[in-house]
């Protein structure tokens, strides 16, 4: 976490990488939706090792993502991080999460060679 001028903390992320799995939408009613995937990002080594992470889209965005992307495709992710700690029995476990504000579609589709962008929606949560 990074002071700026205006003493506010500022807590930012940008990734790019293909997605390592499907979308997975999950849906609480009155248009509340959520959408997860796991982002695998290239780290430049001599044995083509990714870090991946949790991505968490909500609400419009999160439907777009259902509908358009699946695993392997590439996405640029702008967005926060928020950690997560829980119990499960005896044991506490804990994850970090990039809570998506932007989703840029990077990867062709079969019918389109262009980018898209989805459009801005405050991220909830």
């Amino acid at each position: 976490m990074i002071d700026n001028e205006e003493g506010e903390t500022m807590n930012s992320v940008i990734l790019t990488g293909n997605l390592a799995s499907d979308v997975e939408l999950r849906d609480f009613g009155d248009e509340k939706k959520l959408a997860t995937f796991r982002l695998a990002v290239d780290r430049p080594s001599k044995n083509d090792e990714a870090d991946f992470f949790r991505i968490a889209v909500w609400d419009q965005q999160a439907q777009l993502c259902a509908d358009y992307l699946a695993k392997g495709r590439k996405v640029g992710v702008e967005g926060r991080l928020r950690h997560h700690v829980w119990e499960d029995g005896d044991e506490k476990k804990s994850r970090v999460e990039v809570v998506a504000r932007r989703i840029e579609f990077l990867g062709a589709r079969p019918d389109d060679a262009g980018a898209e962008v989805v459009p801005f929606e405050a991220a909830v949560a």
